[in-house]
């Protein structure tokens, strides 16, 4: 005579055999092992909590806007706009100048919709200085940025022989941080 089974009894087998399976399909398919190189760019990627952007308010410079925008999106990063008045050795830093200073607003102003659009915290800075190059890179100093991107001029804007121009390079070399350079490709210029 056959014992009879117990549906409660059933279940918990069933479920017993179920989880044994599933614990030893998981132990016989590790995940993919990823190179050292990989895990670290992809854990750098998330540390991007501050962006600098420098911008001009011409498309080129938005276009960089955008790019830091979406860089930073998924770590929900502040993204710093910065538009530096270059004022000529000829004249004091403090002069007024009210048409440059009602374009650098304006600039901002564009820009910082842009980075509204995708919800994220901006700040705005205006500063006047000799080179607007050093003084980006002492404002990412300064507020301990994680990131600057710039948008450069298409090919066909740049100067003769310049790959970039004298602004990014001064960037590029005084940066203490990662640069990412965003250009239109020649076409879609």
């Amino acid at each position: 005579m056959m014992p009879e089974i117990h549906p409660f009894g059933a279940i918990i087998a069933f479920g017993f055999v179920g989880t044994l399976v599933s614990v030893l399909w998981w132990m016989l398919h590790p995940p993919a092992i990823v190179p050292a190189a990989a895990a670290r760019a992809h854990r750098g990627m998330f540390a991007v909590k501050r962006i600098l952007v420098p911008t001009i308010g011409l498309p080129y410079t938005e276009r960089g806007v955008e790019l830091a925008c979406r860089l930073g999106d998924d770590q929900e990063a502040e993204v710093f706009l910065a538009y530096v008045l270059e004022v000529p050795r000829t004249m004091p830093l403090g002069v007024p100048l009210p048409e440059a200073e009602q374009r650098a607003q304006e600039a901002l102003d564009r820009a910082a919709s842009i980075v509204d659009l995708h919800k994220m915290r901006v700040h705005k800075i205006v500063q006047r200085a000799r080179l607007a190059g050093e003084e980006i890179a002492k404002i990412a100093r300064t507020l301990d940025v994680d990131m600057i991107v710039l948008g450069v001029r298409a090919e066909q804007e740049r100067l003769r022989g310049a790959v970039i121009g004298r602004t990014s390079d001064t960037i590029l070399r005084h940066a203490p941080c990662e640069v990412v350079i965003d250009t239109l490709p020649k076409e879609a210029a």
